[in-house]
């Protein structure tokens, strides 16, 4: 399945915006043949908009959902988005996954929220493992800091994740996590891990870039710059497996031995 990285803060603060950003996206994802796009952490909204978050917070099956859900299906391929979830009094950071038929297939909230500014505004989630079926692949979803933790991705892992989509929100100094531990993450686990960020300065933050897809022989199949950008990679289920077969991570572990880590 071809899979389009959206590399794009859109606009901070802008549902309507950002809606017609993913529109266009969608649009040439389509026209490249690419099955799925996966646009940034927060891409509906904006990140760094403090109590617009909020406010601009809406529901999984919300009238944002709505016309994402439209867009797929005009555009006959998924689509993959964070955004900021109200759930009564709760907001979350999540992602959802909308299939080309528009139906929502897996609805993620983030389980590990980084530092002071997204405590302040999410309650973390509690479902480690989201999947979803697509194209043949089995689809999983976490979210930026969410990756760095080995425990999360091997979980993934071990229910059989395909593809593990990852909306980020990347930030300077970590550039690092793009650059090596997200190839290091598809190889241990063997599995196609799409890392797809935002990028410039927001806020107080500036976000690196480097939105990669990389697969489970640990070469980054794409990697974007640090400027806004549409990249392209495959995911091959018949390299996969073969790759599973040759790779004995998975087959070796002694989970006996790892009860302290828990």
């Amino acid at each position: 399945m071809r899979t389009a990285l959206l590399q794009s803060s859109g606009r901070p603060g802008s549902v309507v915006e950002n809606l017609k950003v993913l529109d266009d996206a969608a649009g040439r994802a389509a026209a490249a043949g690419a099955g799925l796009v996966i646009a940034p952490e927060m891409f509906l909204t904006g990140y760094a908009i403090g109590d617009d978050i909020a406010r601009l917070a809406e529901a999984a099956d919300g009238d944002s959902a709505d016309t994402v859900a439209e867009i797929a299906t005009r555009h006959g391929l998924a689509v993959a988005y964070g955004y900021p979830e109200r759930d009564g009094g709760t907001v979350y950071n999540s992602a959802q996954l909308i299939s080309a038929d528009g139906t929502r297939l897996a609805n993620y909230r983030k389980t590990h929220l980084f530092g002071c500014f997204e405590r302040d505004h999410f309650t973390p989630g509690e479902q480690q493992v989201v999947q979803a079926e697509l194209n043949g692949l089995r689809v999983g979803i976490l979210i930026c800091y969410d990756v760095e933790f080995p425990e999360n991705v091997r979980a993934h892992a071990l229910a059989g994740t395909d593809l593990l989509v990852v909306p980020t929100a990347q930030m300077h100094p970590f550039q690092f996590v793009a650059e090596s531990m997200i190839p290091v993450r598809a190889f241990e686990n063997q599995m196609y891990v799409a890392y797809v960020n935002r990028v410039g300065r927001e806020g107080e933050f500036e976000f690196v870039g480097l939105s990669t897809l990389a697969g489970p022989d640990g070469v980054a199949r794409t990697r974007a710059g640090r400027e806004e950008d549409l990249v392209f990679a495959d995911t091959d289920p018949v390299l996969l497996a073969a790759s599973r077969e040759a790779n004995p991570y998975l087959k070796d572990r002694r989970p006996g031995l790892y009860g302290s880590l828990v």
